[in-house]
């Protein structure tokens, strides 16, 4: 027999005997398999404390958490709706009715146990404590009265989430924010520890509790753990913009609506997904619908049809049209005083410095993004720019801004509201004439090379001297009206590598100033506007571009302006950390039919489920999710058949459309 002490064998050499016969016994038993081995579903491995790893062709992590704290009141439709709408997670709750006669035994004891406490608190003289448990007691009351009246009952109920990822780090990442997002709520969640495996098959649909951690809800709490809340977007005064493909009603959107933190908007699609279509329909019905004044920067030629039918103005720019934009171009602003609140007219001179320079700077360097151009090839531009406007008198005076016709200064300021003649505005060729007198006369051998390289460089931007990238040089032949409701900047026509998105950010300067600054901050004198960036990608390379465009986003809702973003390349985004601002200032998203290759960055930054990502991988054209704020629905895009005849933008469908037209006449 194993163990027995032999004849002369000391007490520690037959502990080490057996000690041995237990080491042999292991190694014979390390590969035995449990009965959860032998039924659990292959590629699944339960064996660790905090998570579980389920493999396939790519290992995907899963963590299993359970509600440990509730708070002592819960809202509905809020109370579980982060956790349910969070993202790639799988939610259970179980709910086991108490029967009356066990709630009525413990709720008794529950008051006879506060009456208790309340009477020693009252002994001890501690009337804070006393009133507490005084309130308690009238609570359990109350509740023991409702459940023998049969107007309340009491349950048990246990929560169970169940997080998946494609790796450790992120799966330690959603645990924390789902953490963070259901303590706004006094939630408090735990990962099941050393229980994975109960906790997972809990979260299957079997029907199986088999963890002990529940929560006493009365009935009133326990129908706030419903999702019954509709998964639709709908506002009191809106456009159609489409249809609910799961409820079939119809969705009424307010691009301005109240209970928006921002106006701004993006839209991700992959070609032929009906991005153009979407906010063509958006912005022709906003227009007559609710007199929005919509501006495009139209980069592929869609939007011409649009300004037409319309009513509005269609704007070429290339290089052999003759309107020019000046990127030069500043306007007064109307401003209102923090302290008093009340409005004044500035010009913001400093800013539009900043705003030429940084205009100046990508020009300066080019296509292939120069690294010659650094700080000093900056300041030059920008003391160069500053001289520019201080040559012609003009400061942060309105009055500034206009010829000097003599008069009083009260007369002065009134003509300039009544058509006083503007000054003629600094533009690229004179401030590259400066730049050449500058570096004649400079002295600073630091600022040679630099200005050295942009006499080189800017030269092919000057009209006299016949710079092949010279549009925007000379005086604005072109002026922005008031009332307009649609304007389409068409640049189309420009080279696209360079030349389109360096005109995407002038024009964007430019339209600052010309549009949006226009509007007063007082919301109820401003106008409804709207500025579209098409194919907003093409700007991500120029990291000056970047900036404005992400200072717009932030700053168009002080203004009543929503900042519109179209693009079908999102991973140019997720790669650009600097272009984050603009997906963060866009309460409204619109995501269309998205390629393979694009739906895991989508799924990453906007919590999308596998459900949602399944279907935007599979959706027709004119088909999407749309979220405005928290609120999210299936949209269908249905444009009517006098829409069609000015939003389609395919050629073989307009040929179809044009022909079935002439037929018809």
């Amino acid at each position: 027999m194993f163990g027995s002490k032999k004849k002369g064998q000391s007490t520690n050499e037959l502990e080490v005997e057996v000690n041995k016969e237990k080491e042999q016994k292991s190694v014979f038993k390390k590969d035995e398999k449990t009965l959860k081995h032998l039924i659990a579903p292959g590629g699944i491995d339960a064996s660790y404390t905090n998570h579980i790893e389920i493999a396939a062709n790519r290992t995907r992590y899963a963590r299993s958490m359970v509600v440990a704290a509730l708070p002592r009141m819960c809202t509905f439709p809020e109370f579980l709706r982060g956790m349910y709408t969070f993202g790639d997670i799988n939610v259970s709750v179980f709910i086991n009715p108490i029967s009356e006669s066990a709630s009525q035994t413990d709720l008794n004891r529950t008051i006879n146990e506060l009456e208790s406490e309340r009477v020693v608190a009252q002994d001890r003289g501690d009337i804070n404590r006393e009133r507490i448990i005084a309130q308690k007691r009238a609570e359990a009351e109350e509740l023991r009265d409702a459940i023998a009246a049969g107007f309340n009952k009491l349950f048990d109920a246990t929560v169970i989430s169940t997080i998946f990822a494609y790796s450790m780090e992120e799966l330690d990442r959603y645990t924390e924010l789902l953490s963070n997002e259901m303590s706004k709520n006094l939630i408090d969640i735990k990962p099941a520890w050393a229980m994975q495996d109960e906790a997972f098959r809990s979260n299957m649909p079997f029907v199986e509790n088999k963890l002990n951690k529940s929560h006493t809800f009365d009935r009133r709490a326990m129908s706030t753990v419903f999702p019954f809340f509709n998964s639709d977007i709908g506002h009191e005064n809106g456009i159609p913009l489409g249809f609910n493909k799961q409820t079939g009603l119809p969705i009424l959107y307010d691009n301005f609506s109240s209970k928006l933190s921002n106006y701004n908007m993006i839209i991700f699609g992959k070609s032929g997904a009906g991005k153009s279509v979407t906010i063509k329909t958006l912005t022709a019905r906003s227009s007559i619908l609710m007199g929005i004044e919509s501006l495009a920067l139209d980069a592929e030629g869609e939007y011409g049809a649009v300004a037409e039918s319309l009513g509005g103005v269609n704007v070429v720019i290339s290089p052999t049209s003759r309107t020019i934009i000046n990127l030069f171009d500043i306007e007064p602003e109307t401003v209102k005083d923090e302290i008093t609140g009340k409005e004044r007219t500035i010009v913001s001179i400093e800013n539009k410095v900043e705003d030429v320079t940084q205009g100046l700077l990508t020009m300066a360097r080019g296509s292939t993004g120069s690294m010659e151009v650094n700080e000093l090839t900056k300041q030059i531009i920008s003391e160069a720019v500053l001289e520019e406007y201080v040559g012609r008198g003009i400061n942060s005076a309105v009055e500034s801004l206009y010829e000097n016709t003599g008069g009083n200064s009260m007369n002065r300021i009134q003509q300039n509201y009544l058509g006083k003649v503007k000054k003629e505005m600094p533009t690229i060729g004179s401030w590259y004439r400066r730049i050449c007198r500058k570096a004649q006369e400079n002295q600073n051998p630091d600022y040679r090379f630099h200005y050295s390289y942009l006499v080189k460089v800017m030269k092919q931007y000057v009209r006299e001297l016949h710079g092949q990238m010279a549009y925007f040089d000379g005086q604005s032949t072109f002026e922005l009206l008031d009332g307009v409701p649609f304007i389409n900047l068409d640049i189309s026509q420009l080279e696209e590598r360079f030349a389109r998105p360096l005109a995407q950010q002038i024009l964007l300067s430019w339209v600052w100033e010309k549009f949006v600054k226009k509007n007063s901050e007082d919301k109820s004198k401003a106008a409804k506007k709207r500025v579209l960036i098409d194919e907003a990608w093409m700007m991500l390379p120029l990291p000056e571009a970047v900036d404005f465009l992400n200072t717009m986003a932030r700053r168009a809702r002080k203004r009543n302006v929503s900042l519109a973003v179209i693009s079908q390349k999102f991973q140019d985004f997720y790669e650009k950390p600097e272009a984050q601002a603009v997906l963060t200032s866009s309460e409204t998203k619109l995501f269309l039919a998205q390629d393979k290759s694009e739906i895991e960055y989508l799924k990453e930054v906007f919590k999308l489920s596998e459900g949602e990502a399944s279907f935007l991988v599979t959706c027709g054209r004119g088909e999407g999710l749309l979220r405005v704020g928290g609120d999210s629905a299936i949209l269908a895009i249905q444009p009517t058949n006098k829409e069609f005849e000015f939003v389609e933008t395919n050629l073989n469908k307009q040929m179809e459309m044009e022909k079935a037209k002439q037929e018809q006449y």
